[in-house]
């Protein structure tokens, strides 16, 4: 390694040199930028997680200042941010999971049969999953996505959200039964 590359630092030192050196911060912005945007597209679609996390990383750069170095790693403290701009968009969200689970979920054209029912049995799983995420509230869903598909561990989805961990705990094992119960009252419905 030559003098010129230095190695390379943690967030936390790269977040507090930033405070006087703001160029450094993209160097947040390039290790979890990606990260952060599939959290969102996951939740809203990519078009709208363009600018949500653009949103985030800006809100991140406005308040590092509140970044707590002990933590190391920034990218808990990255997804608490983006849950809190993902809470403004929370009430379209709903409506959103709401109408994709009264979609017709037979596809209007079929190419072949056994596509036809590959297409009809992923799109009613996807309305089953919709509609039961849709009966989450707020704060569950919230932890039951940062588990599921970021795979945070607990401690991280606490960091995340700003709360304790047994309210992680519990709010997961409610989302976890609430869909659950969901899945089984829709396979029930089914013929």
């Amino acid at each position: 390694m030559t003098a010129s590359q230095a190695p390379p630092v943690d967030d936390a030192e790269v977040i507090v040199q930033s405070l006087t050196q703001p160029e450094l911060f993209a160097q947040v912005y390039d290790r979890h930028a990606v990260a952060v945007h599939r959290f969102l597209a996951r939740r809203v679609g990519a078009q709208l997680a363009d600018d949500l996390a653009a949103q985030t990383m800006l809100t991140a750069f406005d308040t590092r200042r509140r970044f707590d170095p002990a933590h190391g790693s920034a990218l808990p403290w990255l997804y608490g941010i983006a849950t809190n701009v993902l809470r403004r968009h929370a009430r379209a969200s709903v409506r959103h999971l709401r109408a994709l689970s009264k979609l017709d979920p037979y596809p209007l054209e079929a190419r072949h049969d056994e596509d036809v029912s590959d297409r009809v049995s992923a799109e009613a799983a996807g309305r089953e999953l919709a509609a039961g995420l849709a009966g989450l509230n707020a704060n569950e869903r919230d932890v039951l996505l940062l588990v599921a598909w970021e795979g945070l561990s607990y401690e991280e989805v606490a960091l995340a959200l700003s709360v304790p961990l047994g309210t992680v705990r519990s709010r997961l094992h409610r989302a976890r039964t609430k869909m659950r119960t969901a899945l089984m009252e829709a396979s029930d419905d089914r013929p």
